[in-house]
C-alpha cells in the first residue's frame, strides 16, 4: 500500500516519517519524497487516525484526494529539480517535464495547481528557484554569474529582477544585509 504524504521534501523528512511508521508497528518499504510504500495492505480506522496525528505532529499530512496528490507530486518534482539536482544545466522546459512525469497536459496541471494552491505553478517554480538562490548566496561559493547560469537564468539581470520582484531586494543587497539566513524559508513553506 502506498501512502502519500504532504510536505515530505527532504531526506530528514523521510527519516522522520519512517520512524513514526515504525513506532506505530507499520513496515515501511520504499520511501521517496512524498510517498511511502508500506507492507500492510490496509489500515484500520484507529491506526489511520494515529498515523494522521503522528504525521501532523511532525508537520506532515497524509493525502487522500487524487487531485491534491497530483499537485503534491508536481511540487516534489519542482523541489527535486531545483534543490536536489546536481546538474549544472537548469535550462529545461518545465511544462514538458511536468507533463511527461505526471502524464497530464500542462494546462490541466497548471489550472489544478492554481485552484488548490492559490498561486500559479510558474510562480511556485520561481519562488523555489529564489529560495535555492538564497541558499547558494549563503554558501558564498559561487558568484552571481555562476548562480544565474546554474539556476538556468539567461543573465544576472534576469535573475536580479526576478529576485527583487519576489524578495524586495536584489541578490547583492540581500547578501550584504545580515538578514540572508533569516530570509530563507523551509521548502514546504514556499508558496
Amino acid at each position: 500500500m502506498t501512502l502519500y504524504i504532504k510536505n515530505m521534501v527532504c531526506d530528514r523528512c523521510k527519516t522522520a516519517v519512517q520512524q513514526e511508521l515504525e513506532k506505530l508497528g507499520l513496515h515501511p518499504g520504499n520511501i521517496s519524497l512524498g510517498a511511502v510504500t508500506i507492507l500492510e495492505d490496509k489500515l484500520s480506522d484507529d491506526l489511520q487516525h494515529q498515523l494522521d496525528a503522528a504525521l501532523f505532529g511532525l508537520g506532515f499530512e497524509r493525502i487522500d484526494d487524487r487531485k491534491a496528490r497530483l499537485v503534491d507530486a508536481a511540487k516534489r518534482i519542482v523541489i527535486e529539480r531545483v534543490h536536489h539536482s546536481d546538474g549544472n544545466d537548469r535550462k529545461f522546459n518545465w511544462s514538458t517535464i511536468l507533463s511527461d512525469e505526471l502524464h497530464y497536459e500542462y494546462n490541466y496541471l497548471s489550472n489544478l495547481f492554481s485552484g488548490l494552491e492559490g498561486i500559479t505553478l510558474e510562480q511556485y517554480i520561481i519562488r523555489q528557484k529564489i529560495e535555492r538562490v538564497k541558499e547558494l548566496l549563503l554558501y558564498d561559493e559561487l558568484n552571481l554569474s555562476e548562480i544565474a547560469m546554474k539556476m538556468g537564468y539567461s543573465s544576472v539581470a534576469h535573475l536580479s529582477a526576478q529576485f527583487k520582484k519576489v524578495t524586495g531586494l536584489t541578490p547583492s543587497q540581500l547578501k550584504k544585509s545580515s538578514d540572508l539566513n533569516k530570509s530563507r524559508k523551509p521548502l514546504d513553506h514556499v508558496s
